[in-house]
């Protein structure tokens, strides 16, 4: 499996070598024989690195210690799912997997341009070419994934794969994430080959609007997943500790966030050509700035790997996508001048851009606070930490106008809104978040004036999207006398992008809900038990009844049985525990939490100690988190209302047909 293995990578490395060289000829001779062997190129590419990943699992699940990440990553007493998710627990394995993701995004976009985009297509395939160039040299040449290890040094038996990696996340946390990060090279490889061409126009935004969309969608459920896995199995009671790794994912999100509301404007007013030139290279040379903090070994994370070769190879490429992307920016600047002015900062115009900016201003705040310490261990030779706080402060001050933003920007009107009409369209909202602020001060909450701007800002943003879908209900209603969930459908069939936007909006306002109430207005306590003691926690009694242990495949997990009651009801019984894995001797902690099904509150318990006296006392810290369950609803409303916006649109493919059939036309 070693010998298949390496010779496929070094097949994918010379398959990528050639599309990469054919595409530039085929770019400049307009040569539509080669450019088909470009795309051939590359579908091979894809199929050998399928058979190294097929190589790699078969030695992970046949226990073949001579290979170097198999030793490291698994064992045999390792069930088999986490054997097999093993694979992107390693460095070498990681990469494989984002060398994957990348190939079969180059087929497919090829599969799916082979009729159109012809003057584009041979530059996208360059840049797509030349990113897996790079990767599947590292895979090949820098951190090859079969390694092997001297005949001396294989063990009988391998160390381990990581605790906290033994967990069902582990198969979908880091492949989403993977897909996020990755996929953001088709939209900077069409914005380039744009650049390239001169075709500076909308049309190649058409070729990118769903690629963006489906890697914003991938990186937000993929930290809406690592969130939950770091709330269910690392045992701290958090979801979110702005983790260097944690805010690399963030960061492109943030810049592929402001590039989707970007695009609209540039599709319908011609504006904001250079922003979204600019906001497509960003979000990708984020995403590989993401891979580096991940793979160097530059900062502290439980994320990232330990430090190795491939650090400074990402850091030269990064250095060489920012490079090309800004001289390529600055050449066509004079092709990305506006078709039309600013007319009033009162316009969606305006509101879009105001959105661009407060999202990179927290995007940079973000990668300020991950690079300083970085900088300052360089400079001083210290490493200076950016606490939590540091983060917390910037995402209210940027946060709180981009929620505000959030209700605008939907119902003000193009170019130049009225006071008339200002008026008229935010009564409602404006009144109700009024009506909120008043019951929430009056229910005790002003405690947080950050949490009580924000949930009221959240009712504001809730009234404008019911009401933009009361409005549309009626004239559907009206228009065909349909009732009221047969229009709504109807309504949202015939205008998904929008109204998928609007359901995400609602995400939003589910996940700072959310995150308000369980960060402001949480209980925290912590006691010794003796079996028997119990102890109160914002209301619910937890009495020690005694200790037990289970067993697993490569564990032994010692619980404690607390008693639950809540204003002298019972609740049940919750068990954590401290499991030790027989394999690598670690202790992890098992949590167990009872969540109201009627308030989205938790009640989080962890077992912090157990008495080595036989007397059955523990260590226990209980923490209520009141309505924590709403940001992991915001995840599914999240997911609903982008697969909305990605469903293809049969009248949106229409229009936009209609609009750039000329162009179109002279093209072909």
């Amino acid at each position: 499996m070693s010998t298949v293995g390496t010779v496929a990578l070094y097949v994918v490395f010379a398959l990528a070598v050639y599309a990469t060289g054919a595409a530039v000829l085929a770019g400049r001779r307009r040569d539509r024989r080669l450019m088909q062997s470009v795309s051939n190129a590359l579908v091979a590419a894809f199929v050998a690195v399928v058979v190294a990943v097929a190589a790699l699992e078969y030695a992970i699940v046949s226990h073949d210690f001579s290979i170097a990440v198999v030793a490291d990553h698994t064992s045999r007493q390792l069930p088999l799912p986490y054997l097999i998710t093993s694979l992107w627990a390693s460095q070498p394995g990681s990469l494989l997997l984002w060398l994957t993701v990348l190939l079969g995004s180059s087929a497919l976009v090829m599969y799916q341009n082979r009729h159109r985009n012809r003057e584009l297509l041979p530059w996208v395939a360059a840049v797509m070419g030349g990113t897996a160039v790079f990767f599947s040299a590292m895979a090949a040449f820098v951190s090859p994934p079969f390694a092997k290890l001297p005949a001396a040094q294989i063990p009988a038996n391998g160390f381990g794969l990581d605790p906290s990696l033994q967990n069902p996340y582990m198969a979908a946390h880091p492949p989403s994430l993977y897909l996020g990060y990755v996929t953001l090279t088709v939209p900077f490889a069409f914005g380039m080959a744009a650049l390239i061409t001169g075709r500076t126009d909308a049309r190649w935004l058409l070729s990118v609007r769903r690629w963006t969309l489906i890697s914003w969608t991938a990186l937000g459920v993929g930290m809406l997943l690592g969130a939950h896995w770091a709330y269910v199995e690392i045992g701290w009671g958090g979801y979110w500790a702005w983790d260097p790794v944690e805010s690399a994912a963030l960061m492109p999100w943030l810049a592929a966030t402001a590039f989707l509301h970007s695009v609209m404007v540039q599709e319908k007013k011609g504006m904001l050509k250079v922003w979204n030139m600019v906001l497509v290279s960003t979000a990708f040379a984020l995403a590989i700035f993401g891979d580096f903090l991940t793979r160097s070994g530059v900062v502290n994370s439980v994320h990232s790997f330990v430090q190795s070769a491939i650090g400074p190879w990402l850091l030269g490429f990064l250095a060489a996508v920012i490079a090309f992307s800004v001289a390529m920016i600055l050449w066509r600047l004079p092709l990305l001048r506006a078709d039309h002015k600013l007319e009033s900062v009162v316009s969606r115009e305006a509101t879009f851009l105001f959105n661009n900016l407060l999202l990179l201003a927290l995007c940079f705040a973000i990668c300020w606070g991950v690079v300083f310490p970085i900088l300052s261990e360089a400079v001083r030779g210290i490493r200076s930490s950016v606490s939590t706080p540091y983060y917390n402060f910037f995402l209210v001050m940027f946060g709180i106008p981009l929620l505000l933003l959030t209700g605008i920007g939907p119902l003000i009107a193009w170019r130049r809104a009225s006071t008339r009409s200002l008026a008229r369209t935010f009564r409602w909202p404006i009144t109700s978040a009024a009506a909120g602020t008043v019951l929430l001060w009056l229910a005790g909450l002003g405690s947080s004036w950050a949490g009580m701007t924000a949930l009221s800002l959240c009712i504001f943003v809730t009234t404008t999207v019911l009401l933009e879908f009361a409005r549309g209900t009626s004239a559907r209603m009206a228009l065909t006398g349909a009732p009221p969930p047969r229009a709504l459908f109807d309504l949202i069939g015939r205008n998904r992008r929008r109204y998928g936007g609007y359901i995400v909006h609602l995400a939003v306002v589910l996940l700072v809900i959310g995150i308000v109430a369980s960060g402001s207005y949480a209980s925290v306590g912590e006691r010794h038990l003796a079996r028997g003691q119990s102890m109160v926690v914002d209301g619910y009694r937890l009495t020690n009844t005694g200790l037990f242990q289970t067993r697993e495949q490569n564990s032994v997990t010692s619980h404690v049985r607390l008693a639950v009651s809540h204003d002298g009801k019972s609740m049940g019984t919750l068990d954590p525990g401290l499991r030790l894995f027989t394999d690598t001797q670690q202790v992890s902690n098992e949590v167990d939490i009872h969540t109201s099904l009627l308030t989205l509150t938790d009640l989080y318990t962890i077992l912090q100690g157990i008495d080595t006296n036989g007397s059955g006392g523990v260590s226990v810290k209980v923490l209520v988190n009141p309505m924590i369950g709403m940001i992991w609803l915001a995840g599914g409303v999240f997911l609903l209302g982008a697969l909305i916006a990605l469903w293809p649109d049969p009248r949106e493919v229409r229009m936009l047909a209609r609009r750039y059939a000329g162009a179109l036309a002279r093209e072909a």
